[in-house]
């Protein structure tokens, strides 16, 4: 008999990280669930619940201009929470010309007009859309302190299109 127990014991644990999981889950679905707008049904009004969220510190900015074609707008490193990212504003604009497009983190203020060295350069991926804002996330491990611009970059002709010279904001810590 003891056997038995110390068996269905053992299987039963088994479905702990499964319920744990799961409670996780519905407590996540309440609290959203309360942030929602909640009618009162007694009056037929609706009351709201506002969530405070942390916000970015911004650590450096700057403005586009053309290299190869017109770009504009502004770019910020910001970090929110433990995690950095590059945020693009929504005034962006760049050519619709260019194929493969990307952005890429540049050591130096002015990037070269082409790169002979792939590995001089961090490349957050293709870029999204070329007008409007966008965000892209920096891994942890760069220093962004070591890079000095941002650049729009097109890989398929090795062509750098536009870019924005960094400068710290004064707002963050590197």
């Amino acid at each position: 008999m003891q056997n038995h127990f110390n068996q269905l014991t053992v299987k039963h644990l088994k479905f702990i990280p499964v319920l744990v999981s799961t409670l996780a889950i519905a407590g996540g679905a309440i609290r959203v669930a309360q942030a929602l707008p909640q009618l009162d049904h007694s009056s037929g009004s609706s009351t709201h619940t506002i969530v405070a969220q942390k916000s970015s510190a911004v650590a450096f900015t700057g403005t586009f201009v053309k290299a190869e074609a017109p770009t504009s707008g502004t770019a910020r490193i910001v970090t929110n929470g433990k995690h950095r990212f590059l945020e693009i504003d929504s005034a962006f604009k760049t050519t619709n010309q260019a194929p493969d497009l990307h952005v890429v983190l540049e050591p130096g203020a002015t990037p070269p007009k082409t790169y002979s060295n792939p590995g001089q350069f961090i490349n957050l991926g293709k870029l999204q859309k070329i007008s409007g804002s966008q965000r892209y996330p920096i891994p942890d491990s760069i220093n962004v302190a070591n890079y000095k611009s941002v650049v729009i970059w097109c890989r398929m002709a090795n062509a750098t299109i536009g870019y924005a010279s960094l400068k710290n904001s004064g707002s963050a810590s590197r």
